[in-house]
């Protein structure tokens, strides 16, 4: 997809902070465990070293003191991350200290670190990065965090609410400083709303756009200047489409997330071999992400035209590389050369696409045996309320007691229709539900799911008297037409998301249904004003207009979408589709992504006490590591001095090896008869003096006087 990607954006902001710390210094980069995350999942780690950087540690770890090395620290804004740098700060473990902040920190965290004397003589620099997101594709943003959605919709999280808004509009604020973007804002506001959640999008928005101006306040470089159009950030919520969590989706992204046992982390992987029933090897984890150039290629085409493009696209490789072809000419030197040459790409290639054909596959297998024809046929009329010639559906409750009834129909299947069914008649009797879940054969505590989904906007039960019709659709819903020629019966379905985007972009979008944040600014512009002010006019008095329609060559204009509560892989293929038409920069921007187990499992603990839940906000605060705080182990003493002999006379001592010579120490021999010589006539000399000296002492003692016996 053409545009910028945001991944490309994250990456650079990251390396040009590093690089730009020291030059031509060497450096050590000191991660916690989130930042490590967020590097990691776009950064390489040979693109780090390479840039005068020894050694990547963590902060929480054990670590050498290295005092005669500078440190870049890149961490996250947490009170126990403060607690380990304030105890590197203490020990003075490097040099000197480049401080980074994946965003802005706290107030308080920033107060207790200018206080202190020990930051201000060893930090010598210090900035916010704004890059607290993880960016999933190049135009698919994720906070990971799952607990969004029972933060902002379980009854027992109200007095979580606001600070969990004020996270996630800090979070989105740096998603616009990182595109370079002070977007006119709108938000999704209900027609009718009926559930205390109603007010979320409201207040989330203002949230963003008091710390957008903030930022604009005190950074006047900000937004920079750029000849492309002023952006739009559109605020919803899950409440804006309950369908598009629960559809069978058939497009290959949505498909293999759907219904294949994905392992799903910071990264996604697939093992063939695991969906293979009574298959006992164990089979490898392949990874499906950006770098995948076959899944970026066909991850939003339809399955029914996805084996063939896969059969042509891999005899396109092949013709590419033909020196891997089957020939019956013998091998030259050249040719094999050849071949070893592109053997590395040849063979990544072919497991990519043994990855993809396998993929294909088990997802037909799946869509065969759980019947997902029959079950999609139904599940289309629900939810755009026509049937498959765009007219009004007749018998829809007869066929969905059958197919409740149908053994082959999966469990959760069974649940997805009775949802979507209630969904499309605006709610039912009580106990028409009840009857719906036996002949399901659901078990009771699948009844939490269909009555929770009042919180979430929805009217679950009706009365006798209740005359109202059947819901009708806000978006989504197509007038009565004939079907284009090219287009899926199975999925006539189109998110309500991608909808709202064209209409704003046609400039026919309700501003009832989406408001301004200021109003007075911001809908007198409109689709001839605000949409097409250039960024370095939004601090002039004097905007500057443009044609209605931008061209292929005009900077495109970009849309940042946010979706509290999760957002769906059709709402994600929906925004790449209005990018690609309408030639803008579509970002989607969500907590986490939703598959629809995940949804029905997540609406279904709405009533589960919140202790079940393990939000982190009930988790114990994490600490700094003790270790951090241990003294410093004294250097041991230096060795006592120990004797030294005289070695400047051991030249003049005398070795006898046994033999007829003498050796001195250093190495000289001498004749023996001369060694006799000097020795007979030491001897002797020393003999006489020794006589002498006794015959003396003995007259002193006078032992010759006689003596009486």
């Amino acid at each position: 997809m053409a545009g910028t990607s945001l991944i490309g954006i994250q990456q650079n902001i990251i390396l040009e902070t590093i690089r730009g710390t020291d030059l031509g210094e060497w450096k050590v980069l000191i991660l916690d465990g989130g930042s490590r995350k967020l590097v990691d999942g776009v950064v390489g780690e040979d693109d780090i070293l390479g840039l005068n950087v020894t050694n990547i540690e963590q902060i929480e770890e054990r670590r050498p003191v290295n005092k005669e090395m500078d440190a870049v620290y890149l961490l996250s804004p947490l009170p126990h991350i403060l607690d380990c740098l304030m105890a590197d700060l203490e020990r003075r473990r490097y040099r000197r200290t480049f401080l980074v902040w994946t965003s802005l920190l706290p107030l308080e965290l920033q107060s207790r670190l200018d206080r202190s004397a020990m930051a201000k003589q060893q930090i010598v620099h210090a900035n916010v990065l704004n890059v607290d997101y993880y960016p999933r594709e190049s135009h698919l943003i994720t906070l990971r965090d799952p607990w969004s959605f029972p933060t902002l919709f379980h009854p027992a999280c109200n007095h979580l609410v606001r600070q969990h808004m004020e996270d996630l509009a800090q979070k989105i604020v740096s998603l616009c400083v990182s595109l370079g973007e002070y977007p006119t804002i709108r938000y999704y506001s209900p027609r009718k709303p009926s559930h205390e959640a109603a007010i979320l999008c409201s207040h989330l928005a203002r949230f963003v756009q008091t710390q957008l101006d903030q930022y604009a306040k005190y950074n006047t470089d900000f937004p920079p200047v750029s000849p492309r159009p002023r952006g739009l950030l559109l605020i919803a919520d899950r409440s804006l489409d309950l369908f598009a969590p629960l559809l069978h989706e058939f497009t290959y992204q949505a498909m293999v997330h759907d219904l294949l046992p994905l392992t799903e982390g910071d990264k996604v992987y697939y093992n063939p071999a695991a969906s293979q029933v009574g298959n006992t090897e164990k089979g490898k984890d392949q990874e499906i992400g950006e770098k995948d150039s076959i899944w970026v290629k066909f991850r939003h085409l339809h399955m029914k035209d996805l084996l063939d493009e896969l059969v042509k696209d891999f005899n396109a490789f092949k013709a590419q590389n033909p020196q891997f072809a089957d020939s019956e000419n013998q091998a030259t030197i050249n040719s094999i050369k050849d071949m070893l040459a592109g053997l590395p790409k040849f063979q990544q290639g072919k497991e990519a696409y043994s990855l993809h054909l396998s993929m294909t596959q088990d997802a037909m297998n799946v869509f065969q045996e759980r019947r997902l024809a029959d079950i999609a046929s139904v599940e289309q009329t629900l939810a755009t309320g026509l049937d498959e010639d765009y007219k009004k559906p007749k018998n829809l409750a007869d066929q969905v007691i059958r197919l409740l009834d149908d053994d082959a129909v999966e469990f959760s299947d069974r649940l997805r229709l009775i949802v979507q069914y209630l969904l499309y008649r605006d709610g039912l009797l009580p106990t028409d539900i009840q009857k719906l879940l036996a002949h399901a054969r659901l078990p009771a505590q699948d009844s939490e799911v269909i009555y929770n989904l009042e919180l979430l906007g929805a009217s679950v039960n009706r009365t006798l008297k209740d005359s109202r019709p059947v819901a009708n659709h806000q978006f989504g819903k197509r007038e009565a037409q004939a079907p284009p020629s090219n287009e899926s019966g199975l999925s006539r379905f189109e998110p309500a998301l991608k909808v709202i985007l064209e209409e704003h972009c046609r400039g026919a979008l309700d501003e009832t249904i989406f408001p301004y944040t200021k109003p007075h600014l911001d809908a007198a512009e409109g689709l001839l004003g605000q949409e097409h002010v250039s960024q370095a006019s939004l601090r002039s008095a004097k905007p500057t207009w443009a044609r209605t329609r931008p061209s292929n060559t005009e900077p495109r204009q970009r849309i940042m979408v946010f979706m509290a509560g999760g957002a769906t892989y059709s709402e994600s293929r929906a925004c790449y589709e209005v990018s690609q038409a309408l030639n803008k920069d579509v970002y989607l921007a969500t907590s986490h992504m939703l598959t629809p187990s995940l949804y029905l499992r997540q609406v279904g603990d709405l009533s589960v006490d919140r202790r079940r839940l393990d939000l982190p906000a009930d988790r114990p605060k994490p600490r700094a590591p003790d270790h951090l705080f241990e003294k410093e182990m004294p250097p041991p003493p230096p060795p006592a001095a120990s004797y030294k002999p005289p070695v400047e006379s051991m030249h003049q001592m005398r070795i006898n090896d046994g033999n007829a010579h003498q050796m001195s120490v250093n190495g000289t021999r001498e004749d023996q008869s001369s060694q006799s010589q000097t020795a007979s006539s030491a001897g002797g000399k020393l003999m006489k003096d020794r006589d002498k000296e006794g015959e003396k002492k003995k007259k002193k003692h006078n032992f010759f006087s006689s003596s009486k016996r």
